[in-house]
C-alpha cells in the first residue's frame, strides 16, 4: 500500500470530513455519462480512477473484467470503497493518494476516469495534474473527465470549468478527441448540473 504524500492537510482534512457523512457528489452508483461509456466498450484495459471517492468508476470497471485502480486524498472515501469491493467480491486497487503525485503508483493505464476532479483543482495546479497524469497514461490511451461546465449558472460548488481551459490545460502531451455537453448529477439538483465530457488521447 502506498503511503500519502504531497497532500495539503486543510484540502485533505475538508475532503475527508465531507465523507464522514454522504457529500451530494456521491450518488451511490456511477455517472450516467460513464455508464453509457462503459456500455459503449470505451472503458476497457488497465483503468485508472482519478479522484476516486467511494470508488463507483472503479468498480464499475473491475465488473467489466478491468483491471482497476482508485486513488483520492479522503481516507474516508477510499475506506468506503474498500468495503464495497469487498462486499461486491470484486478486486480492485485503491490507494489515498494526491492527484498530482500520480507516479507514486509505479503503474501504467490504458484508460483514465475523472467524475469531479478536474473542476475541483485551482488553476495553478492544472497543468501539473495533466503532466502527473500523461505520466500514468500510455500512449494513445484515454481520459476522460466529466466536470461541471463554465454554461452551469451560480457560483456554490466547484470551480465552472470551459472548452478553452480543458484545451489550455491539455494542450502538451495530449490531443482533444471531443468535447460535449453533459450533465453531472448530484443528489441536491433534480436535473443535474451542466457539465462538459471530454475525451483526451494521451500523445
Amino acid at each position: 500500500m502506498l503511503e500519502s504524500r504531497a497532500i495539503s492537510p486543510k484540502s485533505a482534512k475538508d475532503f475527508d470530513a465531507s465523507y464522514a457523512s454522504s457529500p451530494v457528489w456521491d450518488i451511490g452508483y456511477p455517472q450516467p455519462a460513464f455508464q453509457a461509456l462503459s456500455n459503449s466498450g470505451a472503458v476497457h484495459g488497465r483503468v485508472l480512477d482519478v479522484g476516486c471517492g467511494t470508488g463507483e468508476h472503479a468498480l464499475m470497471a473491475a465488473a467489466l473484467g478491468c483491471e482497476a485502480t482508485g486513488v483520492d486524498l479522503a481516507q474516508n472515501a477510499i475506506a468506503t470503497a474498500r468495503s464495497k469491493a469487498v462486499e461486491r467480491s470484486l478486486k480492485v486497487r485503491f490507494e489515498v493518494l494526491d492527484a498530482l503525485q500520480l507516479p507514486a503508483l509505479g503503474d501504467q493505464f490504458d484508460t483514465g476516469l475523472d467524475s469531479g476532479l478536474f473542476h475541483v483543482l485551482d488553476p495553478e495546479s492544472r497543468p501539473e495534474f495533466a503532466k502527473a497524469l500523461r505520466s500514468v497514461v500510455r500512449t494513445g490511451g484515454r481520459y476522460y473527465i466529466l466536470c461541471f461546465s463554465d454554461l452551469q449558472p451560480g457560483t456554490w460548488g466547484p470551480y465552472r470549468i470551459s472548452q478553452q481551459e480543458i484545451r489550455k490545460v491539455f494542450q502538451d502531451g495530449w490531443a482533444v478527441e471531443s468535447i460535449e455537453p453533459g450533465r453531472f448529477v448530484v443528489r441536491t439538483l433534480p436535473d443535474g448540473a451542466l457539465a462538459w465530457l471530454a475525451c483526451l488521447i494521451a500523445q
